[in-house]
């Protein structure tokens, strides 16, 4: 009988961390509206329920991960996103492979913040709490998987698969498991999908905590106050949220096989779009702490950040995208919830923004020109309209589905070349916010009129002239929509570097993180300049082969075709493929799949030959070795110049059943540009189309050929016992030894010939790289010949696309530059929020 303890325990503690978030959002009400006798009463209650939840909350997440590592497959999330030959990091990403266990990571998150914010902050503890705690309900009613009639609230991950899942087997033994699991999927089979996750999560997260202070402000009627707590967390989540969508595009660039890191896919555009908006939020909250203008304008954008990431949520988990992103979940039914849960707190911000707008404190003063207020207001404006312009085409799904759910027809689609229509619109509107932060800096630490503007601008601009002059010559940019990015980025790195030297000049280190933030943003501009506007393709196809009738000309024409062993020309290097390696616990590097023999079992292997790195013995011929996943085979191609070895690169390849061959890129890196390369098409080992026999009469020590490959009869050789075989009394067994010359490589095939009686056997030599089988077919005694039977199927090979990738580290550094921007900006508002509660000024 199934042991369903666990998953009991599970679906427990999803209840009662529903119960407890709306207790706690009830009770941080009463603690608000309390006198100040019964405060400290409610205060204790709303935070030992809130403590209740933290705890449902977490055994949730231990109970989900507790059956994917004891791979408990009779649960319908076990079986759907694990398997027994994941390794634990890997078991780590199936936790959040699925929609429940993603709501999971959110719902722990919040719980994590709550708790920070309760014993950080005690001025704003009940308004933001009920805020905090009404999130809490909805996020956890996703995966209530409660059904009421025909209403179903949320997905349960501890559901059995018996009950999820109509197949016969059940109906004959309900407590059938299953032996192994579906998987976890190859693409997200990456250390990147193992942070990158809980990274976004958390910078979806965070996007509330501002959200809560301005809604707890507004409720208050503390028009202002809120700013100053909400700032550092709205720095915090700018800059976890940005992270998050770097590590998104890196893991893109490493396992993808697009040969970029950023594809504008309406899933990528969805997380874009509020971190825009939060970054926009930011910079008018900060000219409001120096000039009491743009209250309004924080207020409005901080409550569209939190509802755009809601709306994002909606759109990835809807199933609204299926057709147009590779990255959407499938509906689970909660596309109801989720737009409800939208709707409500979009309704509940415009209420209580409408209700106290006339009374938000606003500027009579006029923002001129040379004031950083104007300025800041226009590079928000500009962040805003990069926002619109993205999220309005992405949501064309939506649009569609809203028609036809009211009976209409609507036929509009979004666009067909994603890339080329967002980065026409992205690339004008990234060249106005870098003069902007270039220009901005200056008012933002200087007085200025016009005069003093444009005397202080001078040195920027001829020292960004000149190096933008040297960057586009040895660049060779001659594009003049290229040129303007390359002056713009020249021109807001140089501007913003002459402000941080100044503010380390005078030891204010912490005032320079947005200069930092802006150097970077220059930065990350020049490298997708360079690493998007110049790449190049250097595999081009010089044999006139079509690889596959199912590629365009163009795929066709950018592959190369590497046969193993075969030095092939590719641009300025030879390559060489030398074969398919796995991976093997407690090995450096790679292993060659022709060092080992796989089992039965899943993962494991057997050892050919001793498995020797850099003179250390790992294996011994005939130990068992564990692999790390077993599907991955990595292909090893040895770069040269001039005929001399330069290094060697991995590409990943595993064919998977439902989606084809899956190709993750090996890169080189250089300084100034990466040598990425991808897999496209390999030999189908599992089902080779054998051709006809072959027999070839030979005597020891003379030449043949098989195939192409000059091939030399050594000789045989009476074996007295044989490796598998049990060799009675009276047989006779003879190995031949044929050597076979592959260009710069020579393989031994070994066939063995046995006679019993008036019986013979025969063990063929399989050579899996060649496409050889040899049979020694019979041994002719009065000619000294042997007689060999030859079987022969295509030769190992890769198709293989190589691309130059320049500048891309530039790209890399600016975005941890930015980082760390954001960082130091965090520490100077939190330490300015510390000092000012140490006076008991928290508000």
């Amino acid at each position: 009988m199934i042991n369903t303890f666990v998953g009991d325990l599970g679906h427990f503690a999803v209840i009662l961390a529903f119960v407890s978030s709306l207790v706690t959002a009830y009770a941080y009400y009463q603690y608000t509206i309390a006198s100040e006798l019964d405060k400290a009463n409610w205060r204790l209650f709303s935070r030992l329920s809130f403590y209740v939840h933290s705890v449902a909350s977490v055994t949730i997440a231990i109970s989900l991960f507790e059956i994917i590592y004891s791979h408990r497959f009779e649960y319908f999330y076990a079986y759907s996103h694990s398997s027994k030959a994941l390794p634990v990091h890997y078991m780590v990403s199936s936790f959040w492979e699925g929609q429940e266990g993603a709501f999971i990571l959110w719902i722990v998150w919040n719980v994590v913040l709550g708790l920070v914010l309760i014993h950080t902050n005690k001025f704003w503890e009940g308004p933001v709490m009920i805020v905090f705690a009404l999130v809490q309900a909805f996020l956890v009613s996703m995966i209530l998987g409660v059904v009421i009639g025909d209403l179903k609230l949320g997905s349960s991950p501890f559901i059995l698969l018996r009950d999820a899942v109509t197949a016969p087997i059940f109906q004959l033994n309900p407590d059938f498991v299953p032996e192994d699991g579906t998987g976890l999927n190859p693409l997200l089979q990456n250390i990147w999908m193992v942070i990158h996750p809980p990274t976004l999560f958390l910078g979806y997260a965070t996007t509330l905590v501002p959200f809560a202070f301005l809604m707890g402000g507004l409720a208050t009627r503390k028009y202002t106050e809120w700013v100053r707590p909400a700032l550092p967390w709205a720095q915090f989540s700018a800059m976890v949220l940005g992270m998050g969508i770097i590590m998104g595009a890196y893991w893109a660039y490493v396992t993808l096989n697009f040969g970029g890191y950023w594809n504008w896919d309406p899933v990528e555009n969805a997380v874009y779009v509020p971190w825009l908006i939060l970054v926009a939020g930011i910079h008018t909250m900060i000219t409001f702490k120096k000039s009491s203008t743009a209250l309004k304008s924080s207020m409005v954008l901080i409550i569209a950040s939190f509802i755009l990431v809601l709306y994002a949520t909606f759109l990835v988990r809807s199933g609204v995208l299926g057709d147009s992103s590779v990255h959407s979940f499938t509906d689970l039914g909660l596309s109801g919830q989720l737009l409800i849960y939208m709707l409500f707190f979009l309704f509940v911000a415009i209420y209580l923004t409408a209700r106290h707008w006339k009374h938000i404190p606003t500027s009579d003063k006029e923002a001129s020109v040379y004031s950083r207020e104007f300025w800041i207001f226009i590079g928000a404006t500009t962040l805003a309209l990069m926002a619109f312009q993205v999220i309005l085409p992405t949501s064309i799904p939506v649009w569609n589905a809203l028609i036809e759910s009211f009976g209409g027809i609507s036929n509009m689609a979004p666009p067909a070349d994603q890339v080329g229509f967002y980065t026409k619109f992205q690339l004008w509107f990234a060249v106005a916010i870098a003069l902007l932060t270039a220009v901005g800096q200056f008012f933002w630490w200087n007085k200025m009129d016009g005069k003093a503007l444009r005397e202080a601008l001078v040195m920027p601009y001829v020292i960004a002239v000149i190096l933008s002059a040297i960057i586009i010559v040895l660049g060779k940019v001659y594009d003049i929509s290229y040129i303007v990015v390359v002056l713009a980025s020249t021109f807001t790195i140089v501007a913003n570097s002459i402000i941080l030297i100044r503010l380390l000049k005078k030891s204010t280190f912490k005032l320079a993180g947005g200069s930092l933030a802006h150097i970077g943003l220059g930065m990350i501009l020049i490298g997708v300049m360079f690493s998007s506007g110049y790449s190049e393709v250097i595999s081009y196809n010089m044999s006139g082969l079509t690889y596959s009738n199912s590629w365009e000309d163009e795929l066709n024409k950018e592959h190369v075709l590497l046969w193993i062993n075969k030095p092939t020309q590719i641009k300025d290097y030879t390559a060489v493929y030398r074969g398919r390696q796995k991976k093997v616990k407690g090995v450096p590097g790679l292993v060659n799949v022709n060092l080992m023999k796989s089992t039965d079992n899943v993962n494991e292997a057997t050892a050919l030959e001793d498995i020797v790195v850099n003179g250390k013995t790992y294996y011994q011929k005939g130990e068992t070795m564990t692999l790390i996943l077993e599907e991955n085979d990595y292909f090893q191609i040895e770069y040269f110049q001039n005929d001399e070895y330069q290094f060697t690169l991995n590409p990943m390849s595993q064919f998977n059943t439902s989606m084809g061959l899956i190709s993750s890129p090996d890169s080189r890196r250089f300084i100034n540009r990466d040598l990425y390369t991808f897999v496209s098409a390999i030999n189908d080992f599992e089902d080779p189309e054998w051709r006809e026999d072959e027999f070839y009469e030979v005597g020891p020590g003379e030449t043949f050929y098989i195939s192409d490959f000059v091939t030399q009869f050594e000789g045989g050789e009476v074996l007295s016992q044989i490796n598998g075989v049990d060799l009675q009394e009276g047989d006779v067994a003879v190995k031949a030894k044929l050597t076979i010359l592959d260009y710069d490589i020579e393989k031994v095939l070994e066939p063995i010939f046995i006679i019993r009686g008036n019986q013979v056997g025969r063990i063929p030599a399989i050579d899996n790289e060649l496409g050889v089988k040899v049979e020694l077919d019979n041994i002719i005694p009065e000619s000294n010949k042997f007689s060999f039977k030859v079987n022969r199927y295509q030769k190992d090979y890769v198709v293989l696309k190589a691309i130059v990738k320049p500048q891309i580290n530039v790209l890399w550094a600016g975005t941890i530059i930015m980082l760390i921007g954001f960082c130091v900006a965090i520490y100077r508002r939190y330490d300015e929020f510390s000092k000012m509660r140490d006076k008991g000024l928290e508000a």
